[in-house]
């Protein structure tokens, strides 16, 4: 493990941004998120069940503290305060806050041949929770950075897939 190229340090380290236009739905959640937080999402994107809030480094611990709350006001999304960052790979990192990756590498899958960016994780329980249930979690992932951002090469980010260590 831990085998990755100059290449992949090219490609994990590029600067990112994010491109939105905001639905009258999102400016209506912005405005909720700061009215229970006081603190400003400098992007906020719903996808399926899942609504993602990105706030700033200093803002996140303190408006983590009203996740709790906001997940049970509203019940039928499901809830997540994500790092807003400029690297890719650490923006890798902030959507797994809670887990531990054991690795990553960019591989091309060898079915397709399609080049995937594979998050290795040590236990089975951890690739479960990293997925979600039925995948849900990663497909909006994978949507969200399909659509939403853009690296600085302007290489749309390649498919993230959760696998184990073997």
């Amino acid at each position: 493990m831990g085998f990755y190229t100059i290449l992949d340090d090219l490609y994990f380290y590029q600067m990112l941004s994010f491109v939105r236009k905001y639905t009258n739905f999102e400016i209506k959640l912005g405005k909720y998120f700061f009215n229970k937080t006081q603190v400003w999402a400098e992007f906020i994107v719903v996808i399926d069940k899942f609504i993602f809030f990105f706030v700033k480094k200093e803002n996140y611990f303190f408006s983590k503290f009203y996740l709790d709350s906001m997940r049970r006001e509203i019940k039928a999304k499901k809830i997540l305060i994500i790092r807003v960052e400029n690297v890719f790979i650490n923006l890798l990192f902030s959507f797994f806050p809670d887990l531990y990756i054991h690795d990553l590498r960019i591989e091309k899958d060898g079915s397709s041949g399609v080049r995937e960016i594979s998050l290795y994780f040590l236990t089975y329980k951890e690739r479960g929770i990293a997925i979600g249930r039925k995948g849900e979690y990663i497909k909006s992932l994978n949507e969200l950075c399909q659509k939403f951002l853009v690296l600085e090469n302007r290489i749309t980010p390649l498919e993230i897939k959760c696998k184990t260590v073997d």
